[in-house]
C-alpha cells in the first residue's frame, strides 16, 4: 500500500466502502491513509 499514491488510496477507501468488500480489508486503507495524515483529504474529495 505504501506505493499507492494519495489520491489512488483515497479513491481506493471509496470504491472498497462503495463495493462493500471487507471491513478488514477497509480498516487497512483507513489505517494507511491515517498513517499518511490524510483523514481530511477524504472529507473534502467527496463532498
Amino acid at each position: 500500500m505504501e506505493n499507492l499514491s494519495d489520491e489512488l488510496l483515497i479513491e481506493s477507501y471509496h470504491k472498497a466502502r462503495e463495493l462493500k468488500l471487507s471491513n478488514d480489508f477497509i480498516t487497512l486503507i483507513k489505517q494507511e491513509i491515517d498513517r499518511r495524515h490524510l483523514s481530511p483529504k477524504l472529507i473534502t474529495t467527496y463532498l
